[in-house]
């Protein structure tokens, strides 16, 4: 995917891509998908200019942050989970 600059836009719809994620293991802690699958039945409803690429960079940070874990697959997708390791994360 390439990347793309970051503007104050950009830095925005990352904010609400992370409320959405956050949002959504809130409302289901157990729940565990692809980059693919978290786009296509997390996200479904939200219509996001970025495309994936922003998408994943939000969920690289949670991972960094700490708040999921990313686990690599066989065929080379990643998984991204919550982190049961760390407190729940309450939506912004």
């Amino acid at each position: 995917m390439t990347k793309q600059p970051c503007t104050r836009a950009a830095v925005e719809d990352e904010g609400e891509i992370e409320r959405s994620v956050l949002a959504y293991l809130h409302r289901h802690p157990q729940a565990a998908d692809t980059l693919r699958g978290i786009v296509n039945w997390w996200l479904p409803r939200q219509r996001y200019e970025s495309g994936c690429w922003r998408i994943e960079h939000v969920l690289d940070r949670l991972v960094a942050e700490g708040l999921l874990h990313r686990d690599e697959l066989p065929d080379g997708e990643v998984l991204y989970a919550l982190n049961k390791h760390t407190k729940p994360p309450q939506p912004h």
